[in-house]
C-alpha cells in the first residue's frame, strides 16, 4: 500500500478539531476502557460483532498510528461543553481496506442528535483538504440504516462496484470532496 500524503503533511497525532458542539482530540489512554464497552457490546453488530479486548486494543492502536504513517487517523469525540466522550470518528486505511474509509460510533445514548453527522463532516473534510487523501469511503453494514442514512445526507452515494475490505458483503458510500 502506499501513503495518501506526502512525508511533509504527517503529523505525530491527531490535531485537534472543534465543530459547534464537539471537540475531535487525540486519543489518550483512559480512552481504551470506554472503547472496551462499546465494541464489546451490542453496538458492534454492525462492524462484525462484539470484539475482544485484544482486538479493540489493536483497533485502538491501529487508527493512533495512522497519523505518523498516513497523516490521518481516529479522533476521539467530546462533548465541547461538557467533556464528556461520546464516541469515535475516524479516517483510516487498514491494510486489508482497498481504500481510505470514514467511519464513525458514538457510545449508546448519545444518537440522534447529530453528533455523528457533525464528526463525520469535520474528519471528511479534513481528510480531503488537510490531509490530501484522493478517495474516501464508507463501508456500511446493509441493516445499519442510520449510517446509511448518515453518509447520504453528507452527500455519499452508494458505488456498487467497488471492491469491498475482504469481501465482506458490506455497502460502499463515496464521500465527495467538499
Amino acid at each position: 500500500m502506499t501513503g495518501d500524503v506526502s512525508s511533509s503533511a504527517r503529523r505525530l497525532e491527531a490535531p485537534l478539531i472543534r465543530t459547534d458542539r464537539l471537540l475531535l482530540r487525540p486519543y489518550r489512554i483512559e480512552d481504551f476502557e470506554h472503547l472496551l464497552t462499546i465494541y464489546g457490546g451490542d453496538r458492534a453488530r454492525f462492524i462484525g460483532g462484539r470484539l475482544k479486548p485484544r482486538q479493540v486494543w489493536d483497533g485502538f492502536m491501529n487508527v493512533i498510528g495512522h497519523w505518523p504513517v498516513h497523516g490521518f487517523g481516529g479522533w476521539a469525540l467530546e462533548l465541547a461543553e461538557t467533556g464528556d466522550l461520546i464516541g469515535e470518528v475516524a479516517v483510516h486505511h487498514p491494510v486489508d481496506y482497498p481504500e481510505t474509509e470514514l467511519g464513525w460510533l458514538l457510545f449508546d445514548g448519545f444518537e440522534g442528535r447529530g453528533y455523528a453527522t457533525e464528526a463525520a463532516i469535520a474528519a471528511r473534510d479534513f481528510a480531503f483538504r488537510e490531509a490530501g487523501v484522493a478517495t474516501l469511503v464508507s463501508y456500511i453494514d446493509p441493516d445499519n440504516h442510520p449510517s446509511r442514512r448518515l453518509a447520504e445526507r453528507m452527500g455519499a452515494v452508494l458505488d456498487p462496484t467497488a471492491p469491498t475490505p475482504n469481501g465482506d458483503p458490506c455497502l460502499v458510500y463515496r464521500h465527495p470532496k467538499p
